[in-house]
């Protein structure tokens, strides 16, 4: 088993919001200060050091449960899983590093800033099976509460705003594209 867990990067919503606020491509695709929103995501994740798989089939998924599924199961003996939508491009990799470093076998990590749930979320190799059994469009919420309420999440409070600042709408690109002089 590996001693990492992998990062999996969720690459394949089909954007209909960004589109709905105007926009001509894809968000991921979109250009954010001279590269993509998903390559900002990746220089994120690649910086962190760990492991990553990116989920991105041709036609897209069912929604976000089956993406997080296709993942799981596409690295069935990672340490645990963090999963992180790939339209988060201000998200920093020292959040990224600090969600693993926290993260064991038996709990999910929940990354908080000033107060609001963002990502990545981390999960625990002991959630292999309900991760990788995830279909449609639900996501992990489910695991998560139900993890809550025995007690195995940990929320771990981070500075890093870009854990919740993904990119849905053309003012969220245009506010993302504000703040990243600051961050560069």
């Amino acid at each position: 088993m590996a001693a990492l867990p992998v990062v999996i990067v969720l690459a394949a919503g089909r954007g209909e919001r960004f589109i709905a606020s105007g926009a001509t491509s894809h968000k991921l695709d979109t250009l954010l200060n001279g590269m993509t929103v998903l390559n900002r995501t990746l220089e994120a994740v690649n910086a962190s050091g760990l492991p990553w798989h990116l989920v991105r089939p041709e036609g897209g998924t069912n929604g976000m449960g089956e993406s997080i599924a296709l993942g799981v199961q596409a690295t069935p003996e990672a340490a645990g899983w963090l999963i992180l939508p790939g339209d988060l491009p201000l998200v920093q990799d020292a959040t990224i590093q600090r969600v693993a470093e926290t993260l064991t076998a038996r709990t999910i990590v929940m990354p908080h800033f000033q107060q609001h749930a963002g990502h990545p979320v981390g999960f625990g190799r002991r959630y292999f099976h309900a991760l990788a059994s995830l279909a449609g469009d639900a996501g992990a919420a489910a695991i998560v509460r139900e993890a809550r309420a025995s007690g195995n999440v940990r929320d771990l409070p981070v500075t890093d705003d870009g854990i919740m600042r993904d990119i849905d709408t053309l003012a969220d690109l245009d506010l993302a594209q504000g703040l990243l002089p600051a961050r560069l």
